[in-house]
């Protein structure tokens, strides 16, 4: 009798034992739970519209997703390291004015003309880093200063009227004209940036100034340089990504961009996992978090629930990701369940 109640006890405990893995596995990788979430979401609306599976829709959430994407990728590194960069958005649109600029009235090769757009939001990103580390003004006001700077200086240099994105037909095709480029591009930057954060010095000395940047200083990590990089490498990413949406829509616009697209990417870094705290972040979980906001974004087009709904879906998942995201990170350093310490 008492070996049949052992018997009967051992699935149990497999049970158990086999919830505790899982709820173990979804502590440790940040990317989990958003990943589940993503997958009931698109469970949901692929049940609720055969349409949802579309090619077109394919299509739709992949335009959506890789600008926001490659701009996450960016804020995420900043924000681990504990800054954030509000100005990101007006740097998608100025970068690429610059860019149409260089080629057209500077008379500099398409591709020069590039690297000039790409090096004008390097530039905005280095002043950024400057003014934060060096005056010690918080990165939400220099950034924040920026991004009206920036949005002044675009409309007067572009006179507020949209023109034709130059270039040839091979440069058209390599940044955005043909389907899909984009999306290339992003899961691109994406590989980068994932190498650089998980698998580099330099992805190891930013997480070390978020999680403790005076620890990290007297560790030896150059931590303004750390932060100054990382604003580089954002404002950056924001003028690829509006080099790569100008081809693709064959418009350069002044008001491109702009502080929606830029509270998009953040959203994105938060509902996958990044912290606003600093200290921890993963470029994967921003990638999965875009893909939520373009899901849902699809989703409710296509049942025709007021897009108004979609701004109160949104601030939801970042109040409830952020505090999800606090009660994880107590959970991994209390070692509660096995293997999360």
């Amino acid at each position: 009798m008492a070996q049949a109640a052992t018997n009967a006890q051992a699935p149990v405990e497999q049970r158990a034992g086999l919830g505790r893995r899982v709820a173990a596995a979804l502590v440790r990788r940040r990317e989990a739970s958003i990943l589940v979430v993503l997958i009931g979401l698109v469970t949901y609306f692929s049940i609720r519209s055969e349409a949802f599976f579309g090619t077109d829709n394919a299509q739709v959430i992949a335009e959506f997703s890789a600008p926001i994407a490659i701009i996450a990728a960016g804020e995420v590194m900043l924000l681990i390291c504990g800054e954030i960069d509000l100005s990101a958005g007006m740097v998608f649109a100025f970068s690429t004015w610059i860019f149409y600029f260089a080629n057209t009235d500077w008379s500099l090769p398409i591709w020069l003309a590039v690297i000039v757009g790409l090096l004008s939001g390097a530039a905005v990103g280095l002043v950024n880093g400057l003014i934060t580390v060096l005056l010690h003004v918080p990165s939400f006001i220099t950034t924040l200063g920026m991004a009206y700077l920036l949005n002044g200086l675009t409309l007067n240099i572009s006179g507020a009227f949209p023109v034709e994105t130059p270039g040839g037909h091979t440069f058209f095709r390599i940044f955005g004209a043909s389907p899909y480029v984009t999306v290339y591009w992003a899961l691109g930057v994406i590989v980068v940036m994932t190498v650089l954060l998980t698998r580099t010095r330099w992805g190891l000395h930013t997480v070390a100034t978020g999680g403790n940047l005076l620890g990290a200083s007297e560790s030896g990590v150059n931590v303004r340089s750390v932060k100054v990089g990382n604003f580089v490498i954002c404002s950056t990413l924001a003028a690829l990504a509006g080099i790569l949406e100008s081809v693709r829509i064959d418009t350069i616009q002044a008001l491109q961009g702009g502080f929606p697209l830029m509270f998009y990417a953040v959203a994105a870094a938060v509902i996958g996992g990044t912290s606003l705290f600093g200290g921890s972040g993963t470029i994967v979980g921003a990638a999965l978090g875009v893909l939520v906001l373009a899901v849902l974004n699809l989703g409710f087009t296509i049942q025709g629930i007021s897009a108004y709904w979609f701004d109160f879906i949104l601030g939801v998942a970042i109040i409830v990701s952020m505090a999800l995201n606090v009660s994880l990170e107590r959970i991994r350093q209390s070692g509660r369940l096995g293997g999360t310490t």
